[in-house]
C-alpha cells in the first residue's frame, strides 16, 4: 500500500508559533494589478466599487470572474475587502431607524446584553438582529437584505446556501479597543481546545465562515473601524497565535484601519487577525451591523427561527415579486430562509428528485414563483417541520 504524506504535522501546537513568520507574511505588498476589477487597493485592503461593478457582474461570466477574484483575496491575497456604497442611503436610513428602535425596546424591557466587546451595558449590543428586523419591520429586511453585495461576497466565499446572521454592535463614545483575535469556529475556543483539532480542520474552519459589517453611520479612523492585520489570515497557526504576547505586539505595530462612509460594508477571512478599534471621539455612535455568514455545511453561532423569518417578511416579498428581479428576490431568500435541507428526518422527507429533499428555501421560491398566499405558505412550512421532526 502506497503511504500517504502530509505536508506539516498532523496536529499544532501554540508552543510553535512563530511571529517572526507572521511578520513576513503581513509585509507583503498587493499589487493593484493582481486585482483587476478591483478600484484601488488601499491599506493592504482591496476595494471594490460596486457601482464600477454592476456591468460586469450582470453576467454570469463576468460575475464569476470577480468572485475568482474576491476568493483569492480573502484566501491568498490580503484577506479583506471593502465595497463601499453596499447598501443604499434610503434603504440604510430606514434599517437604522429600525435597529435603533430594537435597542430602545431592549433597553427598556431592562438587562444589559452580554458583549463580546466589553462589559455588559457599555456598549449597546442586540444579538440575533436578523430575526428581530424580520419580525420589526418586515419591509426594511427585504430592502436590505436584497443587497448585491452581502450576496455578492458569500456566494464567492461560501457557495450557495449560505447561513446569514447578524448582530447589532454600538460602540459609544469613550468604547475601548478590543484585543486582536480570530473568529468562529476555532476563534472561539481556548488554545488547549483549539490545538485539538488536526491542522487540516484549522484550514477548514476559515472556510466555513465570512465576517462582515455594515457601518450605519460615517466612521472616521478615530471611532475605532476595525483594526486589520491584512495577510495575517495565511498564517496556518494563527488560531492559536493570536493570544500569543509576540503576536499582539505585532498586531499593534502593522494594523490598518479603513474610515468608513455609511453604507461600506467591509468583509474579512475570519481567520485574519482583527479587533474592534477604540472610539475615541465624544460624539460618534459607532453602529454596525456585524454579519456572520456561515456555510452551508457549518452551523451558525446564532439559532434564527427561520420559519418565523419568512413568515414575517412573506407578504413584503410576494408584494415586491411583481416588479422586482429574480435576483433580487433570491437575494432575500437567501438572507432569511434555511437554503440546507439536512439535517431532517428522512423517514418522512425524502429526497424526490435527487440525493437531498426540498428546502424550507425551495419551498419559499416555489410560493413566491406560484405566488401563494400566507396562509398557504405557513400550512406548508408547519407540514415541513412535521417531516424534519424525529416525533
Amino acid at each position: 500500500m502506497e503511504t500517504m504524506t502530509v505536508a506539516g504535522p498532523a496536529f499544532l501546537s501554540a508552543e510553535d508559533v512563530d511571529a517572526d513568520a507572521i511578520r513576513e507574511l503581513v509585509e507583503t505588498v498587493t499589487s493593484p494589478e493582481s486585482y483587476p476589477h478591483a478600484s484601488r487597493v488601499e491599506r493592504e485592503i482591496v476595494i471594490y466599487e460596486m457601482d464600477a461593478l454592476a456591468g460586469t457582474i450582470s453576467t454570469s461570466a463576468g460575475r464569476r470572474e470577480v468572485m475568482n477574484e474576491i476568493v483569492h483575496v480573502l484566501r491568498a491575497g490580503p484577506g479583506v475587502v471593502a465595497l463601499p456604497g453596499a447598501v443604499g442611503a434610503d434603504v440604510l436610513e430606514r434599517a437604522t431607524e429600525a435597529f435603533a428602535a430594537i435597542v430602545s425596546r431592549e433597553k427598556e424591557a431592562g438587562g444589559p446584553a452580554g458583549d463580546h466587546f466589553a462589559a455588559p451595558g457599555a456598549n449597546d449590543r442586540v444579538w440575533n438582529a436578523l430575526e428581530k428586523l424580520a419580525v420589526s419591520e418586515p419591509a426594511v429586511f427585504v430592502d436590505y437584505y436584497a443587497c448585491e453585495a452581502i450576496d455578492l461576497v458569500a456566494t464567492a466565499w461560501l457557495g450557495p446556501a449560505y447561513q446569514v446572521t447578524s448582530q447589532l454592535n454600538v460602540v459609544n463614545p469613550g468604547g475601548a479597543a478590543q484585543s486582536p483575535h480570530c473568529d468562529y469556529h476555532l476563534g472561539f475556543m481556548s488554545d488547549e481546545q483549539a490545538q485539538q483539532y488536526p491542522s487540516h480542520a484549522h484550514a477548514l474552519s476559515a472556510a466555513l465562515t465570512l465576517q462582515g459589517a455594515i457601518a450605519h453611520v460615517d466612521m472616521p479612523v478615530e471611532s475605532g473601524p476595525t483594526k486589520l492585520l491584512p495577510h495575517s489570515q495565511k498564517y496556518p497557526q494563527g488560531y492559536l497565535a493570536w493570544r500569543h504576547p509576540d503576536a499582539i505586539e505585532l498586531f499593534e505595530e502593522c494594523h490598518v484601519q479603513l474610515p468608513l462612509a455609511a453604507g461600506d460594508a467591509v468583509f474579512f477571512n475570519p481567520a485574519l487577525f482583527h479587533a474592534a478599534g477604540s472610539n475615541r471621539t465624544d460624539e460618534v455612535h459607532r453602529m454596525a451591523n456585524l454579519l456572520q455568514i456561515s456555510s452551508a455545511m457549518g452551523r451558525s453561532t446564532e439559532a434564527v427561527d427561520r420559519g418565523r423569518v419568512v413568515r414575517a417578511i412573506y407578504p413584503e416579498l410576494a408584494q415586491r415579486a411583481a416588479t422586482w428581479n429574480k435576483p433580487a428576490l433570491a437575494r432575500v431568500i437567501a438572507a432569511s430562509a434555511e437554503g440546507y435541507p439536512f439535517p431532517t428526518n428522512l423517514d418522512r422527507d425524502q429526497p424526490i428528485d435527487g440525493l437531498a429533499p426540498p428546502s424550507q428555501s425551495d419551498l419559499v421560491q416555489q410560493a413566491v414563483r406560484e405566488r401563494w398566499s400566507p396562509e398557504r405558505l405557513d400550512e406548508a412550512l408547519t407540514e415541513l417541520s412535521r417531516r424534519r421532526s424525529t416525533t
